[in-house]
């Protein structure tokens, strides 16, 4: 993904450069040092009721975890588990699909068919993403692939299952500083990440988001699947603030892509 924009930016700058009104555009109302930079480390902001305010772009921060040889394709959940934490293992079926899906290389990868990634693999991509956070329902918007989730924060519970979903059926709500979503109702089609790790219909996450300060949002995942692993586990993500940029439309046209690219600068 990032070479592409990459490689778009340089090909095609020039024709586009009058449909990239927002590159380098400065973001309206964030802090900023004296030299102009944004000051990611300024209080973070607040919601009238007090509330912090996760709005805004984001972007996954790399890990510096060693992969696992064999998985050097795409993030894989390994990456991010905590040191001396290891994945639980898999029930048998889930296991044989596992194994099934690496010894065909990750070939079947939803993605590489235009299909949506699923939760968590949605976060882990490292594509920005924006948050809008408004009373009673909060959106996050990911840029690949022109994908959207609801998180409805108005009380209802969750929905009967009747249609399964690839990024399930959220709500939300907060605990103190933290943000907490939580997500059932997905189909068994995607990938919990690219190296094939399988999910089944009985997926249930618990996403925590915390904004540290202005320019830094933590996030714990909790993956809990009974049918498909021995327990449920947990693991962190961080994020930072992109400033001064925006989101493209990012439309997946299997091997066609570039020529549905807008040109946007390195990250």
């Amino acid at each position: 993904m990032f070479g592409m924009r990459r490689a778009a930016f340089a090909l095609i700058a020039c024709a586009l450069s009058g449909w990239a009104q927002w590159i380098d555009y400065p973001t309206p109302g964030i802090p900023r040092t004296a030299g102009g930079k944004p000051k990611l480390s300024a209080p973070l902001p607040r919601k009238p009721d007090g509330k912090p305010d996760l709005s805004g772009l984001w972007q996954r921060l790399r890990t510096n975890a060693p992969r696992r040889p064999g998985l050097e394709m795409g993030p894989n959940l390994e990456d991010f588990m905590r040191p001396g934490e290891t994945i639980p293992p898999l029930r048998p079926a889930a296991a044989a699909l596992y194994q099934q899906r690496q010894a065909n290389y990750m070939a079947d990868r939803p993605s590489s068919r235009c299909l949506p990634h699923g939760i968590p693999d949605q976060m882990l991509i490292g594509v920005p993403m924006k948050i809008v956070q408004d009373p009673g329902l909060t959106l996050i918007l990911y840029e690949e692939f022109a994908r959207f989730r609801q998180i409805f924060t108005d009380g209802r519970p969750h929905p009967p299952v009747t249609q399964p979903a690839w990024l399930g059926y959220s709500t939300g709500r907060w605990e103190g500083e933290w943000f907490v979503v939580d997500t059932r109702g997905f189909n068994d089609k995607s990938w919990l990440d690219d190296s094939g790790r399988p999910h089944t219909e009985a997926l249930h996450t618990i996403e925590r988001f915390r904004r540290r300060d202005f320019g830094h949002l933590e996030v714990e995942i909790t993956i809990d699947d009974p049918q498909a692993y021995t327990r449920p586990w947990s693991f962190p993500l961080q994020f930072q603030f992109l400033a001064d940029t925006e989101i493209i439309e990012d439309v997946c046209d299997n091997e066609r892509d570039s020529r549905h690219a807008i040109a946007t600068p390195q990250r």
